[in-house]
C-alpha cells in the first residue's frame, strides 16, 4: 500500500533525507545522494547496509541477478533513492519487488530531484 504513515525508523532516515537535500538541492546524481545519505545515516546512528544484494530464489536456488537494495536500515527498512523528473509506476513496482525478494513489510521511496523533498517521498507497507 503507498502513503502509509511515516513512522519510527523511516521518520529518522526520512530527517536524514531532508538534511542532505536541504544541503545539496536537486538535480545531482543518485550516486551522490546515495554517498551524503549514507553519510548523514552514520553521523545519526542509524545501521544500514549500502547497496545489499538482493539474490531472486527461485524454485529453491538463489540466483544472483544482480539486484541490489540502495539502502537497507536495520534490517526493516528498504530504501530506493531516485533523481528523477518523475517518479514512474515502475519505480514504485521496483521497490515493491524488492520488499517483497527481502521479506522487508517496509519501504521508502525518495525522489531526490524536487524543490521540497517531502513531495519526493512515498511509504510503502506490505
Amino acid at each position: 500500500m503507498a502513503g502509509a504513515e511515516f513512522c519510527g525508523i523511516s521518520k529518522r532516515v526520512i530527517g536524514c533525507a531532508i538534511e542532505v537535500h536541504k544541503m545539496l538541492g536537486p538535480g545531482l546524481l543518485e550516486s551522490t545522494y546515495q554517498q551524503c545519505l549514507a553519510h548523514e545515516l552514520r553521523l545519526n546512528d542509524i545501521n544500514f547496509e549500502l547497496e545489499k544484494p538482493l539474490p531472486v530464489v527461485y524454485k529453491g536456488i538463489k540466483l544472483d541477478c544482480g539486484y541490489r537494495i540502495d539502502l537497507l536500515i536495520e534490517n526493516e527498512l528498504v530504501v530506493e533513492l531516485k533523481s528523477v523528473e518523475f517518479v514512474k509506476p515502475v519505480h514504485e513496482s521496483q521497490i515493491l519487488s524488492y520488499m517483497k525478494l527481502a521479506e522487508i513489510k517496509h519501504g521508502l521511496l525518495i525522489n531526490f530531484n524536487v524543490k521540497y523533498l517531502k513531495e519526493g517521498l512515498k511509504s510503502f507497507i506490505m
